[in-house]
């Protein structure tokens, strides 16, 4: 073996000291004097094949011995684990969630949102929503060799949405022989009960093979009412029935009822008669309905999916490869029945209605329990990717090169039941009468309606009771709640030309250069169902997202050596790229950037980069059409509110009455803030969008002391800036805008009713944003002598958050970074500490995963521990929880016929986190990245 791949070897093994789980995968690929050599290592973060770019940059290399060594069954799984990620983008804990994205898996690393996040398979993009979400439950785990994850911006290497880093899942090839498993786990409490069975086959010949991976993955729901944190509303088992809502699912009207007949919100008593108003009493807040009974805490799952590759060497410098992939994925998601307010659609139970107890129009609510509201998305994804690729000689120097295409489709469909037409509840709620059978009948006696075409409702029924219109009766389920169903398509096409390979060999090593060319098309369609698009429906409104552009691209990378095997200089190098896009709808961006590696001594690395990225607007950014949601915000007009304007002449400029109290669910006054709408607000897409940009810096130190073998150290230093991020103009910002800083053009798309609580609001996207942030990565990999008892290996990982600012406004609406790091998902520090034993067939594998503590917004008649905190200079109340330890464990055995039996749990400790009543990327009273209890699990493994 030469000095150069000595050189290079031992570059790329201190490279990889930087990840946790980092391995020798690539430690030992070596570049190749022979032309004919294909399979020169491709470096993520570099065009140029073979190269010793990545110890440039920080990147984290799991190998397939480190991913078995899991409990998890899914890269997102995986990922999320990861020091650096951020929290989930979608996670399975927000119940609520709507729209194309939800039932994916994402990944955001350093916080900094997971469209900004580029996901590659096999160095070529994963296809996208309209919103830029790439989903990695498409990906089979059984199908993967390796994942290579980028921690610094890379837009020059890659383009748009390499923002905060890559993540490149390199799959299996050229396998031969055959491999089966099988896996179960399921909570300590006996549910979410997960099956995942998985085959992988290959067979190899004199010039090609084909590989094939083929896996079924299922994992039921968790009900929120099985856990303590979510069964008793969002405010924890401490608080029972704050927060729950005052539309109960026994119904009540607005009307005088009960002793001395004040007119308050009327329900029917136990075993009463619906038509007789002596038969009701004023409701009461143990009456109210605890949602999250019928919710789920974690949605259900089931995947299908199938990889195959396929490679043939058409001659003995030319190579044809081809990975093509099929998954369908299904998650199931329930949330209670719809909250039904006759005010909000103007439909109150007809005078001339049967059941009506007082003989004119009378409103009600009624929490339509009876059904749950339900949605089935599926999504298929059909990729076909393939790639000729060659090698050639010019004098000393090896060259490589690679033609491609990318063709995926994503097709998706969203099933959704238990939102109530709006035209069946108008008719259900209109007159009716007792026929002469005694059942109840829509119309009058003397025009009658069929009851084939319409059921008469009686919302004053509670619950449980049985009687004519209960919510109970099959039929009447059948014309109040269609199915509903939302479809939408993305494509991804992409054609490329790649060269790589040295020019000239200078004194300290050869010139490395890239360069090539890609086009690429983006097209994407979501289309509501009709129901939702007309607003006749309980559901959020919405309206279809089309779209499509196109991009050219150009890019060019130099890796330069300066000097090498001098005194303090065994190697001084410098890498640049820079690459052009062309975009038919907002013009061109160029984006660049520069890494520089400095190792003075046999075992010291010290390296640093400086890049400029960029995130272009996403279809459903510049094309979607409108979309609705229950907003939680604070209205400055309202007296109860904090920093209340009441009185003044904006406020009074839009009929809010002197004294109002901000209104929310029930139009009941609100006692803590932010408080919820009680009606949908509208937001919207902006044409003119222009793409975000960003400026990332890392400088970091890698160190293998020569005394101590096996040892590796590093520490990075990580900065990055955000301007022009694309954000939705939030309702708070709008509303200080326009009431407390007097603008009254911001005041357009805000509409009040008579009583003075806001009943539609429009807020749309615009480039407002700005975000900071900076910290670091520790890491120590030892991996000590073997013993007598075995050999021991650790891994510890960690990453401290010295800011993240994002833009925002103090009270006099001046511009300000507003600090995040402590807020629950924006941990100070996270750290992972994993502990490999191995003796013989055995091994243990044991990891911890801390988390720092969080704090949130005090709020009222809540615990406060800190009341006195500033922020920004004015006063900012929080409370703080305390850190978060999760420690999971895995025994595994390789038996003598080939195989590997595997036991374990994560979070063995059963540990469950802080009640957080922000309910933080959840819709619970806890942070939903977080476990939420003891999951056991067995794994099996058959090799052939």
């Amino acid at each position: 073996m030469n000095c150069k791949s000595n050189t290079l070897r031992d570059a790329v093994v201190l490279a990889l000291a930087v990840g946790a789980g980092g391995t020798a995968t690539a430690a030992y690929a070596q570049e190749s004097s022979n032309p004919t050599n294909l399979d020169r290592i491709e470096v993520t973060g570099s065009r140029i094949r073979g190269s010793e770019m990545e110890t440039q940059q920080p990147i984290i290399s799991l190998d397939r011995q480190t991913l078995e060594k899991q409990g998890f069954t899914s890269v997102a799984d995986v990922l999320q684990n990861l020091t650096s990620a951020g929290s989930p983008a979608i996670s399975r804990a927000d119940a609520l969630a709507s729209g194309e994205n939800v039932g994916g898996y994402y990944i955001d690393i350093r916080n900094l949102g997971a469209p900004r996040t580029l996901v590659l398979i096999n160095g070529k993009r994963a296809g996208a929503t309209t919103g830029g979400y790439q989903d990695l439950g498409q990906i089979p785990f059984s199908s993967i060799e390796r994942i290579d994850i980028l921690k610094d911006g890379a837009s020059s290497i890659y383009g748009s949405d390499a923002i905060a880093g890559v993540v490149n899942i390199i799959t299996r090839k050229r396998f031969d022989g055959a491999e089966a498993g099988a896996y179960f786990g399921q909570f300590s409490e006996g549910d979410s009960d997960t099956e995942q069975y998985w085959l992988t086959i290959g067979s190899q010949g004199e010039r090609g093979g084909v590989t094939l991976s083929a896996e079924y993955y299922k994992q039921d729901p968790v009900f929120a009412k099985d856990r303590d944190f979510s069964a008793y509303g969002n405010a924890g088992p401490d608080y029972p029935g704050s927060g729950w809502s005052p539309v109960s699912y026994n119904g009540s009207w607005s009307g005088p009822c009960g002793p001395g007949g004040a007119t308050t919100w009327c329900t029917l008593n136990q075993g009463g008669d619906p038509t007789n108003v002596a038969d009701y009493h004023p409701i009461t807040a143990a009456e109210y309905a605890n949602s999250n009974q019928e919710m789920y805490l974690q949605t259900g799952i089931e995947r299908k999916s199938l990889y195959v590759n396929a490679n043939y060497d058409l001659t003995d410098t030319v190579v044809f490869n081809a990975d093509m992939l099929y998954n369908e994925r299904q998650t199931h998601q329930q949330i209670a029945g719809y909250p039904y307010q006759s005010g909000s659609f103007g439909t109150p139970l007809d005078a001339d209605s049967a059941f009506n107890p007082v003989g004119r129009d009378v409103a009600f609510r009624r929490r339509l329990w009876e059904v749950p509201r339900t949605t089935d998305s599926s999504l298929k994804t059909l990729r076909f990717a393939p790639t000729i690729s060659g090698a050639f000689q010019i004098g000393d120097h090896a060259w490589d090169w690679d033609v491609g295409a990318l063709w995926n489709r994503n097709d998706t469909t969203k099933t959704g039941h238990g939102d109530a037409s709006l035209i069946a509840t108008e008719q259900a709620l209109g007159p009716s009468f007792i026929n002469g059978d005694g059942v109840a009948q829509c119309g009058t006696a003397a025009n009658p309606i069929d009851l084939g075409s319409c059921r008469p409702w009686n919302p004053l029924l509670p619950y449980g009771v049985a009687g004519q219109g209960s919510l109970s009766d099959p039929d009447l389920q059948k014309f109040l709640f269609p199915y509903y169903t939302d479809t939408g398509r993305t494509k991804t096409t992409s054609y490329t030309a790649n060269l790589s390979g040295s020019i000239v060999t200078l004194p300290a090593g050869d010139l490395g250069l890239a360069v090539g060319v890609e086009h690429r098309e983006e097209s994407g369609r979501f289309v509501p169902d009709a129901f939702n698009q007309s607003g006749q429906s309980t559901g959020l409104a919405a309206t279809t997202t089309e779209g499509k552009y196109e991009l050219d691209e150009i890019y060019l990378e130099l890796n330069v050596p300066i000097l090498a095997d001098m005194a303090f200089a065994k190697e001084l190098s410098l890498n640049v790229a820079t690459r052009y896009s062309d975009y038919d709808n907002f013009g061109d961006t160029t984006n660049s950037k520069f890494g520089l590696v400095w190792r003075p001594i046999d075992g010291l690395l010290i390296r640093g980069t400086y890049a400029e990225g960029f995130r272009a607007p996403t279809i459903d950014n510049l094309y979607g059409g409108i979309g609705s949601s229950f907003e939680s915000y604070v209205d400055p007009c309202g007296i109860g509110a904090p920093n209340s304007v009441n009185g003044n002449a904006a406020c009074n400029a839009a009929g809010v009455p002197a004294g109002y109290v901000q209104l929310g669910q029930g139009l009941v006054p609100c006692t803590a803030y932010p408080c919820q709408t009680p009606d949908q607000f509208i937001s919207g897409s902006n044409p003119n969008l222009l793409p975000e940009k960003s400026k990332s810096k890392t400088a970091g130190i890698v160190w293998s002391p020569q005394w101590v073998e096996g040892l590796d150290l590093s520490l990075d230093w990580y900065s990055y800036k955000i301007t022009d991020a694309i954000i939705s103009d939030s309702v708070d910002r709008i509303l200080r805008d326009c009431y407390v800083l007097g603008n009254a053009s911001r005041c357009d798309g805000i509409t009040r009713a008579a009583d003075g609580h806001i009943s539609a609001m429009f807020y749309g996207l615009a480039n407002l944003g700005e975000l900071e942030t900076e910290g670091y990565d520790f890491g120590v990999k030892y991996r000590l002598p073997e013993f007598g008892i075995g050999q021991f290996s650790i891994d510890w990982q960690t990453s401290y958050v010295s800011k993240y600012d994002e833009a925002g406004q103090d009270s006099d609406g001046n511009d300000i970074m507003i600090g995040r790091v402590g807020d629950a998902g924006y941990f100070r520090v996270r750290s992972n500490v994993g502990v490999d034993w191995s003796l013989g067939d055995f091994s243990v594998n044991y990891t911890a995963r801390y988390y720092s503590g969080m704090k949130e917004s005090c709020v009222t008649n809540r615990p406060c521990t800190d009341p006195d905190h500033y922020a920004n200079g004015e006063p900012d109340p929080v409370r703080w929880t305390g850190s978060n330890t999760f420690h999971d464990l895995q025994v595994s055995w390789k038996a003598p016929w080939n195989a590997t039996i595997a036991i374990g749990a994560n979070n063995v400790f059963d540990h469950q986190g802080p009640i957080m009543f922000s309910s933080p990327n959840s819709d619970f009273a806890y942070y939903g990245g977080f476990d939420y209890s003891r999951f056991i699990y067995a794994k099996y493994v058959q090799r052939f």
